[in-house]
């Protein structure tokens, strides 16, 4: 319990800990909580959400994850998700490719960076999703990246920060089987890769001019959940949208060279106009 009040302090989460978490760390049902009262209408958990990556400017978020009526901190369409399964699935994929990013630096020996990825979901994305989780019957994730932030922290072996990654991704995946009706699996994957590979492009568009390592690890993280979605519906989009398909192949290639592992290169490896052609494609493709 110390060790997790000291990490989402470090990280300036301490409110959104109160908000949700003490709860499940304490050994309450963290889940009773998620419900309309939920965080995100809490001001003090706006408040020390402020990180997210999505929002204005040139953020993460693509025109997929624009939403009508309200956006979450990771530039997720939370006021969609709850009926729109593109939206939906947007939203775990914002968070596994956070955790993915994570678990990738933290084997790269970058501890620090991969606790603080391992914690960004709950700020951007889980709080502002928990009436939508509770409304579909997906349990409170919350506390299992929190576990794997603090393993993170604490300088666990990699097996172990591997073992609590392992955890929040059969989450995800469970979560995943809840998700709203109204579009073929294949629908759904096309839309989650195309708005997956503009936050990956348009953080590669920020490195010119920022040298930190946040904005690669972050599109790092979604070229790669971008490729694994990809890699399982692949065949299902090829049959149902070819064209999306074939922009889609195209895009993560230049992906794979842009971010060729969790490490940031000294060198920009990649053309971020072409990325920015390229996901543009993807999108129009997917509109079809």
């Amino acid at each position: 319990m110390n060790s997790t009040l000291k990490l989402w302090t470090q990280l300036g989460l301490g409110t959104a800990l109160a908000g949700g978490l003490l709860a499940a760390c304490g050994g309450g049902e963290a889940g009773g909580e998620a419900g309309g009262e939920g965080a995100s209408s809490s001001p003090e958990a706006a408040a020390t959400a402020g990180e997210g990556e999505g929002g204005s400017g040139e953020g993460e978020s693509g025109a997929a994850a624009t939403p009508a009526g309200g956006e979450g901190e990771g530039g997720v369409a939370v006021a969609d998700a709850a009926k729109d399964p593109v939206a939906y699935g947007i939203a775990l994929a914002v968070a596994e490719a956070h955790v993915m990013a994570a678990r990738d630096a933290y084997v790269a020996g970058n501890k620090a960076a991969a606790a603080e990825m391992f914690a960004h979901p709950v700020s951007e994305v889980l709080l502002d999703m928990d009436p939508v989780f509770t409304k579909l019957g997906v349990a409170d994730m919350k506390p299992l990246f929190t576990d794997a932030s603090v393993a993170a922290s604490e300088g666990k072996s990699v097996a172990e920060v591997s073992k609590a990654y392992d955890k929040i991704i059969a989450a995800l995946r469970g979560a995943a089987r809840k998700a709203p009706q109204g579009a073929s699996p294949a629908k759904v994957a096309t839309g989650v890769i195309a708005d997956q590979l503009e936050r990956s492009s348009a953080m590669y568009r920020r490195l010119a001019k920022d040298t930190s390592y946040e904005p690669y690890l972050d599109g790092y993280g979604f070229s790669r959940v971008a490729a694994g979605t990809f890699a399982a519906s692949g065949a299902a989009i090829k049959a149902e949208n070819p064209a999306a398909h074939a922009r889609i192949t195209e895009a993560l290639a230049l992906l794979a060279k842009a971010y060729p592992s969790a490490a940031r290169p000294a060198k920009l490896p990649a053309d971020a106009g072409a990325l920015s052609g390229a996901s543009a494609k993807v999108m129009l493709a997917a509109a079809n």
